[in-house]
């Protein structure tokens, strides 16, 4: 079976089907678990939660997974409620894509249910038979391989609860929750540690203005998320100093001609004036924010955009724009996964946000950025990271 990162099956060959008593069309675009559920009947079944972990590890680590022999019972065809038992030897082995994510992952299963239950009986004088002194050694392997994988899945997971906690980290923004109105989402990469290089920060400056920021470093994982830890901070500290969007991107692009993994980062930074209700910006190759307004129409804030962080061999100074805003207008800023799709052009994805900005126009900012993320299918992870700022204003 080959299945996609959100562990919907795209595929299955015959032999799957035969094992399973299926057919293609029942099974393909079907969730793996809504396909094959757990059976209620036995209070022991533990094989949903085996093979979940195991896929969801391959998802994280890139690396194949080689599961101990399991109970996995399955449905029966044509009788609802009614399932079969079936042992099985699996292995999860995934495909990476050419950006370095899992973009598939063949589940190789083995029925192996007529040899576990097919025991032999022992000879007389308690001697084992050759069979039965098969199946002790692959038993013993068995339980090794099991024991092996868990350690394996915990240091793992050690690793990765330490890659968020340094993410958390460096994305805290003390000014955040003095906004109630501002919501924001994080989602790192189906199949990473949960880090990424996207970020967003949330600045209070003097005289009722406030800095709000979202950036995109290129890459995944530790290395992009240190980078990002860097320009995030270097932005911050300039937005405080000279409180223009257009001059904090000029000394932040300064400052990133020497920090390694920084080139080709994209950012947008706003000031928003809450006295004089004008919104300033100005973007590095950011994807344009959205000035939603109550009616469902919007504004594109795409008119001071200029290239990515070291993209130009001479520094030339960034260009700046502003527009008004009415109260109850809704700001919303965001990275390119959350509108970037494989082969499409990106004003595609564009158009796909606005009208989904109009559907929901009227959602206080949480309920907004939960239904822009399930409209545009990044709910349960994406193959790329996002970061989401939704502001009330």
């Amino acid at each position: 079976m080959v299945l996609g990162p959100d562990l919907v099956l795209a595929d299955v060959n015959e032999a799957a089907c035969r094992a399973t008593g299926r057919t293609r069309e029942d099974l393909l675009g079907r969730y793996l678990f809504d396909a094959f559920p757990e059976n209620p009947a036995d209070p022991n079944a533990d094989g949903v939660r085996n093979l979940h972990a195991s896929l969801h590890w391959v998802l994280r680590s890139g690396e194949p997974d080689t599961m101990a022999p399991m109970k996995y019972d399955i449905p029966v065809a044509d009788r609802p409620g009614v399932f079969e038992e079936r042992w099985w030897s699996a292995i999860n082995t995934p495909v990476i894509g050419t950006d370095g994510q899992v973009e598939w992952i063949i589940h190789r299963g083995e029925d192996v249910t007529s040899f576990i239950l097919s025991r032999p009986h022992p000879r007389e004088g308690g001697a084992l038979s050759d069979a039965e002194a098969m199946e002790a050694e692959l038993y013993a392997r068995a339980r090794e391989l099991k024991r092996l994988n868990e350690e394996l899945r915990r240091a793992h997971e050690r690793e990765r609860q330490v890659a968020i906690t340094l993410q958390e980290a460096m994305l805290h923004s003390p000014h955040l929750a003095r906004h109630r109105d501002t919501a924001v989402r994080y989602l790192p990469a189906a199949g990473s540690l949960n880090v990424c290089g996207d970020w967003y920060e949330v600045v209070d400056l003097p005289e009722d203005r406030f800095a709000v920021a979202v950036g995109d470093v290129v890459g995944h994982g530790l290395e992009a998320a240190a980078v990002m830890g860097m320009l995030r901070s270097a932005l911050s500290a300039s937005i405080r100093a000279v409180e223009r969007p257009a001059r904090a991107l000029d000394i932040l692009g300064l400052y990133a001609r020497y920090v390694e993994g920084a080139l080709a980062t994209t950012v947008v930074q706003a000031v928003i004036d809450t006295r004089a209700r004008r919104i300033m910006y100005s973007s590095a190759g950011h994807p344009p924010p959205v000035l939603l307004h109550p009616d469902g129409t919007h504004d594109l804030l795409d008119q001071a955009t200029d290239p990515p962080l070291g993209a130009r061999p001479q520094h030339v100074p960034r260009p700046q724009a502003d527009l008004p805003y009415t109260p109850g207008d809704t700001f919303v800023l965001y990275t390119d996964g959350l509108i970037e799709r494989r082969g499409e052009d990106i004003d595609v994805g564009l158009q796909r946000l606005t009208d989904a900005l109009a559907r929901h126009a009227r959602h206080n900012p949480e309920r907004l950025a939960d239904a822009l993320l399930a409209h545009l299918g990044v709910s349960s992870g994406a193959r790329d990271d996002i970061a989401l700022v939704v502001i009330r204003l």
